[in-house]
Protein backbone atom coordinates (compact mmCIF):
# COMPACT_ATOMS: atom_id res chain seq x y z
CA UNK A 1 0.00 0.00 0.00
CA UNK A 2 1.49 3.39 -1.26
CA UNK A 3 1.10 7.01 -0.08
CA UNK A 4 1.05 10.24 -1.55
CA UNK A 5 3.30 12.88 -0.74
CA UNK A 6 2.70 16.33 -1.63
CA UNK A 7 5.36 18.93 -2.72
CA UNK A 8 4.38 22.47 -1.86
CA UNK A 9 6.91 24.37 -3.77
CA UNK A 10 8.02 27.53 -2.53
CA UNK A 11 11.62 28.36 -2.97
CA UNK A 12 12.33 26.48 -6.32
CA UNK A 13 10.47 25.90 -9.34
CA UNK A 14 9.83 22.67 -10.68
CA UNK A 15 12.67 22.72 -13.39
CA UNK A 16 14.56 22.50 -10.32
CA UNK A 17 13.02 20.06 -7.83
CA UNK A 18 11.57 17.21 -10.41
CA UNK A 19 15.32 16.55 -11.06
CA UNK A 20 15.99 15.87 -7.90
CA UNK A 21 12.76 13.98 -6.76
CA UNK A 22 13.40 11.77 -9.91
CA UNK A 23 16.32 10.57 -8.94
CA UNK A 24 15.50 9.56 -5.53
CA UNK A 25 12.73 7.88 -6.73
CA UNK A 26 14.95 5.88 -9.43
CA UNK A 27 17.72 5.26 -6.51
CA UNK A 28 14.28 3.12 -4.71
CA UNK A 29 14.18 0.93 -8.20
CA UNK A 30 11.08 2.76 -9.22
CA UNK A 31 9.75 3.12 -12.57
CA UNK A 32 7.95 6.44 -12.62
CA UNK A 33 5.33 8.24 -14.98
CA UNK A 34 5.43 12.23 -14.66
CA UNK A 35 2.02 13.10 -15.35
CA UNK A 36 0.68 16.87 -16.65
CA UNK A 37 -1.97 18.04 -17.96
CA UNK A 38 -0.35 19.98 -21.22
CA UNK A 39 1.78 18.39 -23.80
CA UNK A 40 3.70 21.65 -24.24
CA UNK A 41 4.61 21.59 -20.71
CA UNK A 42 5.43 18.52 -20.53
CA UNK A 43 7.51 18.91 -23.90
CA UNK A 44 8.92 21.74 -21.91
CA UNK A 45 10.07 19.63 -18.76
CA UNK A 46 11.47 16.71 -20.90
CA UNK A 47 13.59 19.46 -22.90
CA UNK A 48 15.14 20.51 -19.32
CA UNK A 49 15.63 16.62 -17.92
CA UNK A 50 17.76 16.38 -21.35
CA UNK A 51 19.88 19.57 -20.31
CA UNK A 52 20.21 18.47 -16.75
CA UNK A 53 23.93 17.80 -15.55
CA UNK A 54 25.60 14.79 -17.48
CA UNK A 55 26.67 13.19 -14.52
CA UNK A 56 23.15 13.07 -12.94
CA UNK A 57 21.14 12.01 -16.32
CA UNK A 58 17.83 10.58 -16.11
CA UNK A 59 16.63 8.54 -18.76
CA UNK A 60 13.41 9.31 -19.60
CA UNK A 61 11.00 9.56 -22.90
CA UNK A 62 7.82 11.61 -23.77
CA UNK A 63 4.95 9.49 -24.08
CA UNK A 64 4.20 8.69 -27.72
CA UNK A 65 7.40 7.02 -28.86
CA UNK A 66 8.14 3.32 -29.85
CA UNK A 67 10.09 2.68 -26.61
CA UNK A 68 7.28 3.75 -23.72
CA UNK A 69 7.25 0.46 -22.19
CA UNK A 70 11.54 0.68 -21.96
CA UNK A 71 11.23 3.96 -20.39
CA UNK A 72 12.35 4.14 -16.76
CA UNK A 73 10.53 7.72 -16.71
CA UNK A 74 7.51 8.54 -18.77
CA UNK A 75 6.36 12.30 -18.88
CA UNK A 76 2.71 11.73 -20.01
CA UNK A 77 -0.50 13.72 -20.11
CA UNK A 78 -2.84 10.92 -19.08
CA UNK A 79 -3.18 7.68 -16.67
CA UNK A 80 -2.17 4.26 -17.50
CA UNK A 81 1.46 4.78 -18.48
CA UNK A 82 2.94 2.34 -20.80
CA UNK A 83 6.38 2.31 -18.56
CA UNK A 84 3.77 -0.04 -15.59
CA UNK A 85 4.88 2.44 -12.93
CA UNK A 86 5.64 2.13 -9.83
CA UNK A 87 5.45 5.86 -8.82
CA UNK A 88 3.47 8.52 -10.30
CA UNK A 89 4.39 12.26 -9.88
CA UNK A 90 1.60 14.89 -10.53
CA UNK A 91 2.28 17.90 -12.05
CA UNK A 92 0.46 21.07 -12.68
CA UNK A 93 -2.81 19.63 -10.85
CA UNK A 94 -2.97 16.11 -12.68
CA UNK A 95 -5.31 13.70 -11.46
CA UNK A 96 -4.26 10.85 -9.53
CA UNK A 97 -6.89 8.85 -7.54
CA UNK A 98 -6.87 6.77 -4.39
CA UNK A 99 -7.13 3.15 -6.55
CA UNK A 100 -3.43 4.45 -7.85
CA UNK A 101 -2.27 5.69 -4.60
CA UNK A 102 -2.81 2.43 -2.98
CA UNK A 103 -1.89 0.27 -5.82
CA UNK A 104 1.85 2.04 -6.42
CA UNK A 105 5.30 2.45 -4.14
CA UNK A 106 4.81 5.83 -4.09
CA UNK A 107 2.55 9.26 -5.49
CA UNK A 108 3.62 12.89 -5.58
CA UNK A 109 1.89 15.93 -6.10
CA UNK A 110 4.12 18.62 -6.76
CA UNK A 111 2.50 22.06 -6.89
CA UNK A 112 3.67 25.77 -7.16
CA UNK A 113 2.66 27.47 -4.15
CA UNK A 114 3.05 31.20 -5.41
CA UNK A 115 0.28 30.03 -8.02
CA UNK A 116 -2.98 30.35 -5.83
CA UNK A 117 -5.28 27.92 -8.07
CA UNK A 118 -2.76 25.01 -7.75
CA UNK A 119 -2.52 25.70 -3.89
CA UNK A 120 -6.94 25.02 -4.36
CA UNK A 121 -6.11 21.98 -6.76
CA UNK A 122 -3.85 20.66 -3.71
CA UNK A 123 -5.60 21.18 -1.03
CA UNK A 124 -8.59 19.48 -2.83
CA UNK A 125 -6.38 15.93 -3.61
CA UNK A 126 -5.15 16.09 -0.23
CA UNK A 127 -8.84 16.11 0.99
CA UNK A 128 -10.23 13.03 -1.43
CA UNK A 129 -7.15 10.80 -0.70
CA UNK A 130 -7.23 11.23 2.66
CA UNK A 131 -11.36 10.99 2.99
CA UNK A 132 -10.75 7.77 0.95
CA UNK A 133 -8.16 6.17 3.30
CA UNK A 134 -4.82 7.16 1.92
CA UNK A 135 -2.13 7.86 3.96
CA UNK A 136 -0.56 11.10 2.93
CA UNK A 137 2.28 13.45 3.78
CA UNK A 138 2.63 17.28 3.10
CA UNK A 139 6.16 18.52 2.48
CA UNK A 140 6.81 22.06 2.25
CA UNK A 141 10.14 24.08 1.73
CA UNK A 142 9.62 27.47 3.69
CA UNK A 143 13.13 27.61 5.07
CA UNK A 144 14.89 26.28 2.02
CA UNK A 145 15.08 22.41 3.09
CA UNK A 146 12.18 20.22 3.17
CA UNK A 147 9.68 19.89 6.35
CA UNK A 148 7.31 17.32 6.88
CA UNK A 149 4.27 19.44 8.08
CA UNK A 150 1.32 17.29 8.18
CA UNK A 151 0.86 13.82 7.90
CA UNK A 152 -2.33 11.48 7.67
CA UNK A 153 -2.69 7.87 8.42
CA UNK A 154 -4.31 5.46 5.86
Amino acid sequence: MGAAYFYHLTTQPLERVLPMLLGKAREAGWCIEVRGVEATRMEALDAALWLGPEEGFLPHGLAGGDHDADQPILLTTGQGAANAPTCVMSVDGAEVSPEEVQAMARVCVIFDGHDGAAVQVARDQWKGLTSSGCAAQYWSQENGRWEKKAEAGG
